[in-house]
């Protein structure tokens, strides 16, 4: 009975290959016991002896063949669409095994649950994935327009004695590809045109940086990953692309075609810990060679009067002494997104496994004499963020978030009694004195002022990347689903690839075959890179950079700065609460008791005397939070500006706010009375000091890290011991780094961590 269960777990694939194993398929009446095995409430005893039985077999990459969908007729627009990230399948999990390190929840006796060991370096069961799979077919899977899958899809490689392999990499890689085809796929409508439209929405995944061998490293293309991923993607990737993604792993996909295109960029040629790649300069790099398709395919866009979104996996996060991105590439990413904000909508990005998102400030773009990106004492100054973040490193790095936000300009509360002095002012007195004001020669009002430093009123200085937490529980398994504007789109609906007829129309827009040529020419550019016939050990040369137009005068802010049709409007997150859900009885008593390793903070197993039966409940993702209803963040949309404003708020030390402080009532009296008037003053000053430190580094030069001279981590070091033990004192910080742990961090690590003296 054991071996032809052991069959069929791999059997269950498909062809077998998910695992790297080869066999042969199990008889059908072992699979169809085999399909029932997510222990729902009704899961019989006799299923649940059949999973103790196994053990970590249990964890089986489950195909369930009786739920594949019909036919399916195009349906309308919905205006959502789900953001999915960061699985990490493990199928050597074993329940009741150890995450302490080196044994990676594979061996030796723990408390490890049945769908995941939360906060924990652990990776995801296959018990979890298919748990995923499931809730979303049950719950989401008619909701929703299309599905963005930004990376890392297959284990860490983190046992010694498991060492990944390629046939490892690249199988877990497809048994998700089948869960998406298990769930999304569809059979074939001898009416559908269109030979490849094998999923009922569009699907864009992109590369991880786990999802190659060894892990953070991809060389140019076209290579073995580019090739292998172009098989395994191969029903995701529109025909006329596939040449272009063999040579680099980009590509780009109509999700609503005619109307909005979704780019999946691969960031690993963008990536600092990627050392076989050297940024987005030189014109013999893969990372050039991207941003110049992307260039060119925005400019396409924008003159068929389309949008994008831009997808990736490593997120371009930068701080004032870390970044994760090539800061040529990053010069070059802002660059477009300045030149492009009429066309892109919004960029998602995942790795970083923590809830936040990233401003892109125009005003550090560095544009050298001859049209070439600068910023190679940035490069110098910051050092490549970890690849994997810990709960200290990664509280670092919001810290350094808050520290940049603290000097974004304050939106004018524009009131009669701030403007004017007179709260019962009445709108006639209120308008003769906008008048008497706009007489007087150079008069600026607080608002115009602030507009000014922002970019104008929808402040298009700035730029918005969104990071979504994960699936693996390093926190809680979470996903997203992020609604849209469909104004204007009710005949539309979304499609896998469009026509041919409806990509290249007969008429020629005016400027397009100047586009056309430089796209020719970016071609020959590649034939030259990809074929290497440049002499070995050369260096390539910077290239002249072509600087894009930016919108026209006459153009309206584009969907990411004003609400209009395709302009994101919120998002709904879910989150697994596998503490709840697993239902092993010593798992809250761990945390409390502070099993955690003194490295990342990362609660550690328990061991038991005697193993016990897994018993978990129904598996079930609830909301997190909705920025359609939350008192806290109260973001009206997720225009640029709303977040402008958050991040504001975010950043201030003292809430200026009522609404954003914590009642006097919630906060303990030995905090609120400890701190004595010499502190007091020692902190205001302290904020001087660096309020004319931020001013002195931006008029040297904007963006130029100066932490290498050692100030800015004295600094953050300082802060800690003073915030030890203390309140947090600004209720959006607070929520802000709760929410990026997905509520999984103590209330009282929380203000240990990100506290301050009130």
């Amino acid at each position: 009975m054991r071996l032809q269960l052991l069959l069929a777990l791999v059997a269950a694939v498909g062809s077998g290959r998910t695992w790297g194993l080869q066999v042969n398929a199990a008889p059908a009446e072992t699979q169809n016991e085999l399909r029932g095995h997510e222990h729902d409430e009704g899961t019989s005893n006799a299923q649940l002896d059949v999973d103790q039985e196994l053990g970590s077999l249990a964890q089986q990459p489950l195909l369930r063949q009786d739920r594949r969908p019909t036919v399916q007729r195009k349906k309308p627009l919905t205006g959502k669409f789900l953001h999915i990230t960061d699985f990490h399948p493990d199928p050597f999990y074993k329940v009741h095994s150890s995450s302490e390190k080196g044994d990676s929840c594979h061996k030796n006796d723990g408390q490890i649950g049945f769908y995941g060991a939360e906060k924990t370096d652990c990776d995801s069961p296959i018990s979890l994935v298919n748990a995923t799979f499931n809730w979303i077919s049950e719950n989401i899977k008619d909701e929703i327009d299309f599905i963005v899958w930004t990376g890392d899809s297959a284990r860490h490689d983190n046992d010694e004695d498991i060492p990944r392999n390629t046939a490892q990499v690249e199988g877990q890689n497809q048994f998700l590809v089948d869960k998406f085809v298990e769930v999304f796929g569809k059979s074939k409508d001898p009416n559908d045109r269109d030979p490849l439209n094998n999923f009922i929405v569009p699907i864009i995944p992109t590369y991880g940086n786990n999802d190659i061998l060894p892990h953070n490293i991809m060389t140019e293309g076209p290579n073995h990953w580019t090739k292998e991923y172009l098989k395994i993607w191969r029903k995701f990737i529109p025909e006329e692309q596939r040449h272009q993604f063999e040579k680099g792993g980009w590509f780009f996909v109509e999700a609503i075609p005619n109307k909005l295109a979704v780019f999946s960029l691969n960031t690993l040629y963008f990536f600092t810990s990627n050392s076989a790649v050297d940024g987005c300069a030189k014109k013999s790099e893969p990372g050039y060679q991207q941003m110049e398709w992307l260039r060119i395919q925005l400019q396409f866009l924008r003159i068929r009067g389309m949008k994008a979104i831009l997808i990736g996996h490593v997120p371009p996060a930068r701080t004032d002494s870390k970044t994760s991105w090539d800061e040529s590439c990053w010069q070059k990413y802002s660059l477009w997104l300045r030149q492009y904000r009429d066309v892109v909508v919004g960029s998602i990005y995942g790795h970083m496994n923590i809830d936040h998102f990233i401003l892109q400030d125009f005003d550090d773009i560095e544009i050298g004499p001859h049209g070439t990106t600068g910023g190679a004492k940035s490069i110098d100054a910051r050092v490549a963020m970890d690849d994997h973040l810990t709960v200290q490193s990664s509280a670092d790095y919001l810290l350094e978030l808050r520290d940049d936000w603290s000097d974004l300009p304050k939106p004018p509360e524009v009131t009669a009694l701030e403007e004017y002095g007179d709260p019962e002012l009445s709108v006639e007195q209120i308008q003769a004195r906008l008048r008497r004001k706009k007489k007087r020669k150079g008069h600026k009002s607080r608002k115009q002022k602030f507009f000014e430093k922002v970019g104008g009123e929808f402040a298009e200085r700035y730029s918005l990347s969104l990071v979504s937490p994960s699936i693996v529980p390093n926190y809680f398994p979470t996903l997203r689903i992020i609604e849209y504007n469909v104004t204007g789109l009710e005949s539309s609906s979304s499609s896998i690839f469009p026509l041919e007829s409806d990509i290249f129309p007969t008429h020629h827009p005016a400027g397009l075959d100047e586009l056309e040529t430089q796209q020719q020419e970016q071609q020959e550019s590649d034939s030259l890179w990809t074929s290497k016939k440049k002499r070995k050990g050369r260096k390539g040369k910077k290239d002249k950079l072509i600087v894009p137009d930016p919108p026209s005068k006459s153009a309206p802010p584009g969907p990411a700065y004003s609400p209009q049709t395709l302009s994101w409007l919120g998002y709904t997150q879910y989150f697994a609460n596998l503490t709840d859900i697993n239902n092993e009885t010593d798992a809250l008593d761990i945390a409390l008791d502070d099993h955690q390793d003194a490295d990342d903070g990362h609660v550690q197993s328990q061991k038991k005397d005697k193993k016990q039966k897994p018993h978990p409940k129904e598996f079930n993702f609830q909301v997190e939070y909705s920025t359609f209803n939350d008192s806290i963040y109260k973001l009206k949309d997720m225009t640029v500006m709303s977040y402008l404003k958050l991040a504001q708020r975010i950043g201030q030390s003292r809430p200026t706010s009522d609404e954003d402080s914590w009642d006097a009532q919630e906060l303990e009296p030995d905090h609120a009375e400890d701190e004595s008037d010499d502190e007091k003053e020692d902190d205001d000053q302290d904020e001087e000091e660096e309020a004319s430190a931020n001013k002195s580094r931006k008029r040297k030069g904007k963006g130029k890290g100066k932490s290498s001279n050692g100030k800015s981590d004295k600094r953050l070091a300082s802060r800690r011991r003073r915030r030890k033990g203390q309140k947090i004192a600004n209720k959006v910080w607070y929520t802000f780094v709760r929410r990026a742990y997905v509520d999984t961090k103590a209330e009282q690590d929380l203000h240990d961590n990100f506290g301050e003296p009130l």
